[in-house]
């Protein structure tokens, strides 16, 4: 007997070589035929793999994101089986599943695929998911797998070259059988819709001095239902594009001359901006902090001490050489080895401590081409960056406070669904990191203590740590259901011991500070682009570049609209007015599309009666009502949505 212990705690006994699936059956046979994937001790298994020792078992569902990840990589097999058999010759390179769906790079040799092949591909995938085959793994030989694609493949036989003899699986299902390492649906015959999203190119490796590859997208769902939702979720993506509704109210554009990922930030679009920014230095003045300015260039020794230039120099610009020979500089990556300068500026006691320094500082990455997308990966943007030097008995209430920062942001600006992720280093790869084991534990265990005591929703991801410190990452939903990484505070002893940052303790002895890095937006560029596609271009309020636009009848009531307009301007809210020689129809109709989420119109009755007639954006008209009750209305809407930070 073998006992296996489920993820409520309890513990059940079962014969030796008893499968996943058993398990879920000896819980419930209605959750049995709902189990899709399974994790055994850690490790991803099939719902068919016998268990042959104690250990902790977790079954998963579709709801569960194993669950799909399991049913995306086992589609991403069938749409490999489907390429083979429409494709002759066609080379496999890897498969596997993402975020939303999945991709298989495929070299085609000479041949294309394109838009028009795609129902093509999706009935052959269909035809095969019916016959209900069931995925087999099983252990191979390095010798025999390289026999096996030895003289047709050469890129699997590349990635069998990395691995040994123990290490090497394959699945079978149907007459396909590819290179896996595990992790699937019990057949295929749980897959009922498919959908080809996409081709692109891909270069084998990433390298771009490769062989471009064919990548094909797609996704698959247990039921057509869920399909049609989700094309419905693209459809509403599409409208909400941050690039198409970025141009259509004008808030910044690009430049080719100017160069790629730089972007250019229009009239609105800076307002908008300079919001958002004094919106949070408000809240961080409560909280204690001091704006600094740092320079956009750095010598390169100082990212070389940081540690920034070993992990990052291949993804910044190149050097900038002076005349001064063997100077060389450049252009920020990072503001935190500037702020450690800052520090570094005057010595400290313990007493003055907790010291916190914000900074909205541009940086530099150069990011490839093929990467860069909208305002979500730029080559140049500006982080709300802010690092605080604080004890080590400091260290708990800092970090809690800057929590409060961050969830304050959230519900500022609609973000109400989110979790919380604790990323820690990976034990496996120890040199992906600087600093010692001892500040790594410490370090790690604040920022779970934390974490539990703000009673957060988090979940933890191993291995997924800067390579200076943990740190908890805030995922949230937009309103398509997306997750967005947005907010992130680390938890760092390195870069004091690096930049030999001290301070005088009680003792009169000089000691290391801790250093916590935070910005709850990220950087201004891709918080305003998930801002935009997670209102539609409908800020909040308090953040729209106009609030109302005053529309007059006809020209003899454009004085009328002025003095509206003046009234509102006294009462701080802004506004503009359209005098424009156009039917009142077509202003309307312009104005929506603008999204000012009011538009007042004006005539001959409400210059009479000294009222104005108003519409709310999508929500019909508000009636006839005085100047000072639409003011009273939009500053109610603002106290609303804009919370005082403590």
């Amino acid at each position: 007997m073998i006992k296996i212990t489920l993820p409520d705690g309890s513990v059940r006994s079962f014969d030796k070589d008893v499968t996943p699936y058993e398990v879920a059956v000896d819980i419930s046979e209605g959750f049995a035929r709902n189990v899709i994937s399974a994790k055994f001790n850690d490790n991803v298994v099939e719902t068919t793999t016998p268990l042959t020792t104690d250990g902790s078992l977790t079954l998963y569902t579709w709801k569960d994101d194993a669950g799909k990840k399991a049913f995306w990589h086992s589609s991403a097999h069938v749409l490999a089986q489907a390429l083979e058999e429409l494709y002759p010759g066609v080379k496999l390179w890897v498969g596997p599943a993402i975020e939303n769906g999945f991709y298989y790079d495929v070299d085609l040799g000479e041949g294309v695929i394109s838009e028009k092949d795609f129902k093509t591909i999706e009935n052959k995938m269909i035809e095969i998911a019916r016959g209900k085959y069931d995925f087999n793994m099983r252990e191979v030989s390095k010798a025999d797998a390289l026999s096996y694609y030895e003289g047709k493949n050469e890129y699997k036989v590349d990635l069998i070259g990395g691995l040994e003899d123990g290490d090497i699986t394959f699945c079978d299902h149907s007459t396909f059988t590819d290179l896996c390492r595990g992790g699937h649906i019990p057949n295929t015959g749980i897959i009922k819709a498919v959908k080809i999203l996409s081709v692109a190119g891909a270069y084998y490796k990433g390298d771009e001095n490769e062989k471009q590859l064919t990548r094909v997208y797609g996704i698959s769902f247990p039921k057509q239902k869920e399909l049609t939702e989700y094309l419905h979720l693209l459809e509403e993506a599409k409208k909400r594009d941050h690039r198409k509704l970025g141009k259509e109210l004008e808030l910044f554009t690009f430049s080719q001359t100017v160069g790629q990922g730089l972007p250019l930030w229009l009239p609105k679009g800076a307002e908008l901006r300079e919001r958002l920014e004094s919106f949070l230095k408000a809240a961080q003045k409560k909280a204690g902090y001091k704006m600094v300015v740092t320079p956009h260039i750095g010598n390169k020794d100082l990212y070389v001490t940081s540690g920034h230039f070993a992990k990052y120099g291949e993804d910044s610009f190149q050097p900038i050489n002076t005349p001064a020979e063997g100077e060389e500089f450049l252009l920020k990556p990072m503001n935190c080895p500037h702020h450690c300068e800052i520090y570094n500026a005057k010595p400290y006691s313990y007493k003055e401590l907790p010291i916190r320094f914000a900074e909205f500082g541009t940086v530099y990455r150069y990011e490839q081409s093929g990467e860069l997308h909208g305002l979500t990966r730029v080559r140049g943007f500006t982080q709300d960056d802010a690092h605080i030097f604080c004890t080590p008995d400091q260290l708990d209430e800092e970090f809690k406070e800057v929590i409060d920062l961050v969830l304050y942001v959230f519900s500022s600006l609609g973000f109400d669904d989110f979790t919380a992720q604790v990323s820690l280093r990976d034990p496996e790869n120890p040199d992906k990191y600087i600093g010692s084991d001892e500040n790594w534990d410490k370090a790690e265990q604040a920022i779970l203590n934390a974490a539990k005591d703000k009673g957060l929703n988090y979940v933890v991801e191993t291995g997924e740590a800067a390579f200076y410190g943990p740190k908890l990452d805030f995922m949230v939903k937009d309103a398509l259901g997306r997750k967005w990484q947005l907010g992130t505070i680390q938890v760092d002893y390195n870069l004091p011991e690096r930049f030999d940052l001290t301070y005088k303790g009680s003792d009169n002895e000089l000691h290391r500070p801790v250093m916590i890095h935070r910005a709850p937006f990220g950087s201004m560029e891709r918080f305003v682009a998930i801002l935009l596609e997670h209102t539609g271009g409908n800020f909040p309020i308090w953040l729209m570049p106009e609030q109302a636009i005053v529309l007059s009848v006809s020209e003899k009531y454009e004085k009328y609209a002025e003095k509206v307009l003046n009234l509102l301007e006294n009462n701080e809210i802004r506004a503009l007015v359209d005098n424009r020689n156009e039917t009142v129809g077509k202003k309307i109709r312009e104005a929506e599309m603008q999204k000012f989420p009011y538009i007042i119109v004006v005539g001959e009755q409400e210059e009479k009666d000294k009222t104005i007639s108003v519409r709310q954006h999508g929500g019909g008209d508000l009636g006839t009502i005085s100047v000072e009750n639409f003011v009273e209305i939009i500053k109610n809407n603002i106290n609303k949505s804009l919370k005082t930070f403590k």
